[in-house]
């Protein structure tokens, strides 16, 4: 049967108390929920980043979230679910579905349902533009069938959900493979243990600059055109095609002096993902940045494939989030402080020796680790079950 959500849950928003009362944020008491935790969680989240303190729960009247409850984020970055496994609390772009147990309902179902729906499908976008609302949510329906059918789909789901698991866990030891390389070959790049001789990036690059936005923000996106890379797309290592964002040439020629070129280097200068970087991959081509990502073209001292992974080793990650934190208002890395980054110069013939292992690796993860088909067989069998017919 279909049912809309306000029937069967109560739906609740969490809150953030006053980040100036320092008493309420430096304990780890009660576990707070944010969006970077939902996106780094599986299915069930147990670790949160922060915490909040029974002062900061009593004066701000944030209500708890009970264990085995389906949370979800519906600002900026939404559709990011998880359940939790003990009482919780959560930020105020994050909702929590509190079962009103007027039907039978599991979590796991819940959670599937949640996770790979479009929830941008039928609205309108222009109004709701990256964000939900309670009102919205409370509106609109599911497809809710018996309790013994919801344990057969989430059992399904689980096993494909482990094939996914496995695959990325791959990934992750192909990637750290890369990193032990790199500190094999060249050791620690900012304490430069090897004796490297050193030059700043300015020095070693063409080209150091960020864009823009066009004018209208996300309401002059379109489906196709010139690409415009924002800082959601700049990952560590690897370049995300969700949500990539495409303007017309006319506003492309606005953005000129930021035209992206083959085997530039992205780097995040500000906002939550400061410090992440990858190399753009030139099958988006033509592209332009927003004023969130740096450009950093390298000249023939440096191989683009070293500097990435030079910038995105954990010390020099700890590094830029070290300048990124200084910054007045909000995280933040200057031009001229990219300009000024001390990079190690090891031989073009060492570095071009790294790039090939990397490409290596690379094409061993994507000949071999795709998500694509098991994805599209989740979000079909999802289609069929939960977003189509009555029961």
């Amino acid at each position: 049967m279909r049912v809309k959500l306000k029937d069967i849950f109560d739906l609740q928003m969490g809150k953030t108390p006053s980040r100036s009362n320092l008493e309420y944020w430096n304990t780890t008491d009660y576990k707070w929920i944010s969006i970077a935790d939902l996106t780094k969680t599986s299915k069930y989240i147990f670790e949160t980043k922060e915490y909040l303190s029974k002062s900061a729960i009593k004066d701000s009247g944030i209500k708890v979230i009970p264990a085995n409850t389906v949370v979800m984020s519906f600002k900026l970055s939404i559709g990011k679910t998880a359940i939790t496994k003990e009482d919780m609390y959560s930020n105020e772009a994050i909702m929590a579905f509190k079962d009103k147990h007027v039907i039978n309902i599991i979590p796991e179902y819940i959670f599937y349902l949640f996770k790979y729906k479009n929830w941008e499908e039928g609205s309108n976008k222009a109004v709701m533009g990256k964000t939900l609302n309670k009102a919205t949510l409370s509106e609109i329906e599911v497809e809710i069938c018996s309790i013994e059918k919801q344990r057969q789909i989430v059992n399904i789901l689980d096993k494909i959900m482990s094939a996914v698991d496995g695959r990325k866990q791959e990934l992750q030891l192909l990637d750290e493979l890369i990193k032990a390389r790199f500190v094999e070959m060249f050791g620690n790049p900012v304490t430069n243990e090897k004796g490297w001789k050193q030059r700043q990036l300015g020095e070693i690059t063409t080209k150091i600059g960020s864009g823009a936005t066009p004018k209208g923000g996300k309401e002059a996106y379109q489906e196709e055109g010139i690409t415009l890379i924002r800082s959601m797309n700049v990952h560590n290592g690897l370049f995300e095609y969700k949500e990539l964002a495409h303007i017309s040439e006319e506003q492309a020629e606005k953005l000129d002096n930021v035209t992206i070129e083959e085997n530039d280097v992205l780097l995040n200068i500000t906002g939550a993902s400061v410090a992440r970087s990858c190399v753009v991959p030139s099958k988006i081509l033509p592209a332009r940045v927003n004023q969130h990502v740096c450009i950093i073209r390298c000249n023939q001292c440096i191989v683009p494939e070293f500097l990435n992974k030079l910038l995105i080793d954990d010390n020099y990650q700890r590094l830029l989030w070290s300048i990124a934190e200084a910054g007045a208002t909000r995280e933040a890395i200057t031009k001229q402080q990219v300009e000024s980054l001390q990079i190690i110069m090891p031989p073009i013939e060492l570095q071009e020796q790294f790039a090939d292992f990397v490409h290596q690796v690379d094409k061993s993860k994507f000949d071999t680790m795709t998500f694509a088909p098991i994805y599209d067989i989740i979000n079909l069998y999802l289609h069929t079950h939960f977003y189509q017919g009555r029961r």
